[in-house]
């Protein structure tokens, strides 16, 4: 027998997500792969087509489960674009502090996963302690830990509670003060710079063939190349953050730009706490209090930027109470299923864990 065919998760602790990677290896070298995403959610356009619209609202974080606030703001987005609704001020920057936890949130995840293929348990108990801090102040902030269903069209479902802005200092300064501990622990340890070093590369020329955004695209091309700088939404052009780059495509630029991303949502939501205004953080809808409000004639593109990438919603409303059409762009799509089929490949067995991390895939965007 000169090939063998093994799988990779669902179960398997390498594997981000409810999905399989189906791997044809000869001896430790991956001659051909493909990914099953189908392992838990899909389905969710049709989904969207056959629910109201404020039904989806508790159906849309589910496209992706680790970072599921990204689109509660696509969709609210799209959908004020067809109302023409203008956002009370206090809601643009509440929502800057939701995405911005959840993108600390979601790297964190991806960060502490080097620690399942590599063996570094260590860091995925301190990555997966500290998503759960962040877990925390979402439950106090939204009632909820990981679908928050809070930031809908017209702004987000309730204001802040009195007193979370001490909790969010103090959370943010005690994970400031720790990240130095966190590179020690990722790129200071000798075995994961090893695994992501000249490994898992992702060249520039793949990432304009397969279209990836976010960090993939950034650490090939050294672009900085950020939606919420080169389209800003919500409030970004209103706080200072720097964009990480690299012009090296390996895992561990991959890996070194989001460690970098934290400390800058980090200084983010604390500009947000600083310079948010006091107001209504919602625009009534009438008739959606009843659940049954109706969104006229048009189409609408919104893109927000995922850890991921670019993250977008294309909806088409025929003037009902529920979209006529609806368009997921899942952030990795390129390279969680294009990029598992082409290019990891050639690549080793003990790889193929560490590009679902590095790479950032998150199934439900590809199974939708």
């Amino acid at each position: 027998m000169k090939q063998m065919k093994l799988f990779l998760g669902p179960q398997h602790p390498g594997m981000h997500g409810n999905a399989s990677v189906h791997l044809f290896v000869d001896g430790d070298i991956i001659k051909s792969s493909y990914l099953l995403p189908g392992m838990l959610h899909r389905g969710f356009e049709k989904g969207m087509e056959r629910h109201l619209w404020v039904n989806n609202i508790s159906l849309i974080p589910r496209v992706c489960v680790p970072e599921p606030d990204i689109n509660e703001m696509a969709f609210a987005n799209a959908v004020e674009k067809l109302l023409k609704l203008e956002v009370p001020e206090r809601a643009h920057w509440i929502r800057m502090i939701i995405l911005e936890f959840a993108r600390i949130s979601a790297h964190l995840m991806s960060y502490g996963g080097l620690g399942g293929p590599t063996g570094n348990y260590t860091l995925m108990y301190h990555a997966h302690a500290d998503r759960n801090n962040i877990l925390d102040i979402f439950e106090q902030i939204t009632g909820m830990r990981v679908y928050h269903q809070y930031i809908v069209p017209g702004g987000v479902r309730k204001d802040l509670p009195v007193g979370i802005e001490k909790d969010i200092h103090a959370f943010l300064n005690d994970l400031e003060s720790r990240l130095d501990e966190y590179y020690d622990l990722g790129h200071g340890n000798p075995t994961i710079v090893k695994r992501v070093t000249d490994t898992i590369m992702l060249p520039e020329s793949v990432v304009w063939e397969l279209g990836v955004t976010g960090i993939g695209m950034r650490s090939a091309t050294g672009k900085e190349y950020d939606l919420r700088k080169v389209m800003p939404y919500a409030r970004y052009d209103q706080v200072e953050f720097e964009v990480p780059t690299s012009t090296y495509s390996d895992a561990r630029a991959r890996v070194d730009i989001k460690l970098k991303e934290v400390q800058q949502s980090i200084n983010i939501i604390r500009q947000c706490l600083e310079k948010m205004p006091e107001g209504e953080v919602r625009v009534k809808l009438g008739r959606g209090q009843s659940m049954r409000w109706t969104v006229p004639f048009g189409y609408a593109y919104s893109a927000v930027e995922s850890s991921r990438g670019e993250f977008g919603y294309y909806m088409v409303s025929n003037g009902g109470t529920s979209p006529w059409r609806v368009g997921v762009r899942g952030a990795s799509y390129p390279q969680g299923l294009l990029g598992i089929e082409k290019y990891l490949p050639g690549t080793r067995i003990d790889d193929a864990a560490l590009w679902v991390d590095t790479m950032g895939v998150c199934s439900p965007e590809i199974d939708r």
